[in-house]
């Protein structure tokens, strides 16, 4: 398989005990399930990540533009030991509320953290800024959180325009006239018993570029909407204007393993996993992105860290390109399709 051309390294080790890499579903990863809610309409949307039994969790916020909900547990001073959803929103700030619809869904469920009285779901959150692209009226609430949660399953793992990648979009240097689609995408793979994989909502200020051949294979377009500007080009020739370009950006995502590491070892993998946004974004972690990732640790399988930090990476990689690659046109802007 082409995605899998560089790894013969890994396929030695793996063969070698037996096994053999091969791609799997982002729910195929022990513990996972994912559930989207949507409003094609307004064009927004969440996607959750639920991990009913708790995950060991960590974060790393590259951007400079973040909206974040309980960030700070994840940092290994703190008491809070696992958590028992990641909540992916639209919506910009307003989106975090979604993130209280999944605290109601676990709590019914008699999940979370355990004071006595109830159990209190650890619920973290990323949002992303959609609300130039359809009404900004609409956003995720904890009604759409909650009916996320309920659409959660473990038996397959949609890509494209759905939950937090309903109104992504890329390329906006220029504005809404010359983007393209972003979307929801995800990737995972597994080595013996080892799985590890990635899910993304791909909303950049930047380019999308294909990691093996480095061409653009989505961003700003030129005027005559088919070809590529090149995002980068045009911010080295325009240095020397501080202008104000937040029009709508942040890619939010989640790295996933069965691997089993503490709080310090995977937030050292949510770190690692970034360069799989580098590798196909361009720019990246810019001032008006604010580009975060989660990784989650279900913790069944002895792994090594840096070999889980570059499938991380591999994976968020992949997971980029294909949340590209089956997004679909809405609210007139063009899509991957669209320009084939």
């Amino acid at each position: 398989m082409e995605v899998f051309k560089n790894y013969y390294r890994i396929r030695y080790i793996a063969n070698k005990r037996g096994g053999e890499m091969k791609e799997i579903k982002f729910t195929d990863i022990d513990g996972i399930k994912v559930g989207h809610e949507q409003d094609l309409e307004a064009a927004t949307g969440c996607t959750v990540i639920i991990c009913e039994e708790g995950a060991t969790a960590g974060v790393d916020v590259r951007g400079g533009s973040p909206g974040t909900r309980e960030t700070d547990l994840l940092n290994p001073v703190n008491m809070i030991q696992q958590i028992h959803a990641v909540m992916l929103s639209g919506g910009s700030a307003f989106g975090l509320d979604a993130a209280s619809g999944a605290m109601k869904y676990l709590e019914e469920k008699n999940i979370g953290f355990d004071v006595g009285v109830t159990k209190v779901p650890i619920v973290c959150s990323a949002v992303l800024f959609d609300l130039v692209v359809g009404d900004h009226r609409v956003r995720p609430d904890m009604i759409m959180g909650y009916k996320a949660c309920s659409n959660a399953t473990d038996k397959e793992c949609l890509n494209g325009s759905i939950g937090a990648g309903t109104g992504a979009t890329i390329g906006k240097l220029l504005g809404l006239e010359r983007a393209m689609k972003g979307g929801l995408g995800s990737f995972a793979l597994q080595v013996g018993d080892l799985k590890v994989g990635a899910i993304v909502a791909v909303n950049c200020l930047g380019d999308v570029v294909d990691p093996k051949t480095g061409e653009i294979i989505a961003g700003l377009l030129n005027e005559d909407l088919h070809t590529f500007a090149g995002t980068e080009n045009l911010m080295a020739a325009q240095y020397d204007s501080k202008k104000n370009i937040f029009s709508g950006n942040t890619t939010i995502g989640v790295v996933a393993t069965n691997g089993k590491f503490t709080k310090s070892e995977i937030n050292k993998i949510a770190s690692m996993a970034h360069n799989g946004y580098a590798r196909t974004m361009r720019p990246a972690h810019s001032i008006f992105d604010g580009d975060t990732i989660f990784a989650l640790s279900t913790g069944s399988v002895q792994a090594d860290i840096s070999t889980v930090g570059f499938l991380a990476a591999r994976a968020m990689e992949q997971a980029v390109i294909n949340g590209i690659k089956n997004a679909e046109s809405l609210q007139g802007i063009k899509a991957y399709t669209d320009t084939k």
